[in-house]
């Protein structure tokens, strides 16, 4: 079969009647979940993976996990749309990824042309959203065909570099980053050990035998942590709220954007595919690149509409460039596709070179409901403007105690054990603590994902080479992931003390 034969194939998977309103869901709840300040699209997915199991609790196996990550994609890019509208409205970031868009998109707010900029984010993440569409179309399979001929060795090490990748852009210290992966993968080996069966650091807990759940740890760290870090720090919306009149941009506007949002769509793309990179990174790029590229670089941060394009449209492109791996490679490049591998594996579909081989249709599925999603988003976008406006309005009240449902239904849906609902609690405080002190929780959510694997892999490796850790180095690709892994634990110590002149000239 071709690679259009796969896609139509996915188009009729994602085109079914139940799926369709899986999609619509997925994108709804994303642009929500983006316009609240301090959930962001981690928080939103991992608060909805036990909804959608029991949501899809009457389809097969196969049909069950694809309507599932169907809509957990549309939650993930659909909150890159929605994180614009605070941005634009409130000059608060709907989720990370969104700051930059804080510089240009408010101040264009201020000036009543809070719908122009609205307007320009949604049709910039649309055509981002096509185009890394046809990136991940035209990747997916020669990236998984090469995939295939990879080892333990090699998986092991390409682990190591995914690990490596994100502990070193994530939080302001790469230091507390590493300490949280290490910690990620300590809690990885809590439970009986498969091949000795050996109890680890379970403490007589029987509880504790099947190992740390990772929808728990996620839950209690992301949704529970932000609803305690409200509730003590008493975090509100006091931005005054820019008025929307017109609501379509004019034709100097898309004239303005049309550069701008194909630079930013194509350079979010493949810093998308950078394991660790992510949106945030994206859509700083893709601002600076527009100012140093600018014949007028002075008007940015008044106003310039082309500061609201090119960013938005990146970090809507790296949403989608970081599927890739994801499918591809089995390597997540961000938390928010960490807390996804963990809902495949939920389902049993473990994502990586075999996946378009043994689950094609949820494969494809998942890629063709992307285009049906971003269609939707910019249908739902522009006339819902002025509603979205009032979403941000919903006091902390009424939100706070909704996440608490969401989340205690929610894990005991999946786990039926008490336990799990003292432990969601018990991760929360520490989520919160940690995330009070700058320390990033995407390395420890990652490092419990990939931990089991990463060990399974190790042993296999050294059960061929009998013992030998040189044949993490002998293997070539092997090698090559533990060299770029170092290498890039290097690079954003220089990226940081640069870039941090460059975010504080940005916004001086």
């Amino acid at each position: 079969m071709s690679t259009l034969d796969y896609v139509l194939n996915g188009l009729g998977t994602a085109m079914q009647w139940h799926n369709v309103i899986f999609v619509f869901l997925g994108v709804l709840i994303g642009t929500v979940v983006g316009v609240l300040p301090g959930i962001g699209p981690m928080s939103g997915v991992a608060l909805l993976i036990p909804i959608t199991a029991t949501m899809t609790a009457g389809l097969g196996p196969e049909e069950a996990a694809t309507s599932s990550i169907i809509l957990l994609a549309g939650v993930y890019y659909g909150a890159m749309y929605g994180g614009s509208t605070t941005s634009i409205l409130l000059n608060t970031p709907g989720e990370s990824s969104s700051v930059v868009t804080t510089l240009d998109g408010y101040q264009m707010a201020k000036q009543g042309r809070a719908g122009a900029a609205l307007a320009i984010s949604a049709i910039g993440s649309f055509a981002a959203g096509i185009i890394s569409l046809i990136g991940l179309i035209f990747l997916a399979r020669p990236l998984s065909a090469v995939a295939i001929k990879f080892g333990p060795a090699e998986y092991f090490s390409l682990m190591v570099l995914g690990l490596l990748a994100i502990s070193g852009l994530a939080g302001k210290s790469m230091v507390k980053a590493l300490m949280m992966t290490a910690f990620g993968l300590l809690l990885a080996t809590i439970g009986i050990d498969n091949v000795s069966g050996v109890e680890r650091f379970t403490f007589g807990i029987p509880e504790l035998y099947q190992g740390l759940e990772f929808l728990t740890v996620a839950v209690g760290t992301f949704a529970v942590g932000e609803v305690f870090k409200t509730i003590l720090q008493r975090e509100g919306n006091d931005g005054e709220i820019a008025k929307i009149s017109r609501i379509l941009p004019t034709k100097q506007d898309m004239k303005d954007s049309a550069a701008p949002i194909a630079r930013g769509s194509v350079l979010g793309f493949f810093i998308g595919l950078l394991p660790g990179a992510g949106a945030i990174l994206a859509s700083f790029f893709a601002y600076i690149v527009e100012k140093k590229i600018s014949k007028n670089p002075e008007k940015f941060g008044k106003g310039a509409i082309e500061g609201v394009a090119s960013p938005e449209a990146a970090n809507n492109a790296a949403s989608g460039g970081a599927m890739i791996p994801l499918l591809t490679l089995g390597i997540p490049s961000s938390g928010t596709t960490a807390i996804l591998m963990g809902a495949f594996i939920m389902y049993n579909v473990q994502p990586g070179p075999l996946l378009f081989q043994d689950h094609p249709q949820l494969a494809w599925g998942v890629i063709a409901s992307m285009f049906v999603g971003n269609l939707m988003l910019l249908i739902l976008n522009m006339p819902l403007v002025k509603v979205f406006a009032k979403v941000i309005e919903t006091p902390a009240k009424y939100l706070i105690p909704l996440i608490i449902v969401f989340s205690v239904f929610g894990v005991y849906a999946v786990q039926y054990s008490t336990f799990d609902l003292m432990l969601i609690m018990g991760c929360g405080l520490v989520g919160y603590f940690l995330s009070k002190n700058d320390y990033p929780l995407a390395p420890l959510v990652l490092g419990l994902i990939l931990g089991p694997m990463m060990e399974n892999n190790m042993r296999r490796a050294l059960t061929i080479s009998n013992g030998d850790f040189m044949i993490f180095l002998q293997k070539p690709v092997s090698l090559v992931f533990l060299i770029i892994g170092l290498i890039w634990i290097t690079i954003p110590l220089i990226m940081k003390l640069r870039g941090k002149n460059v975010l504080v000239n940005e916004e001086g």
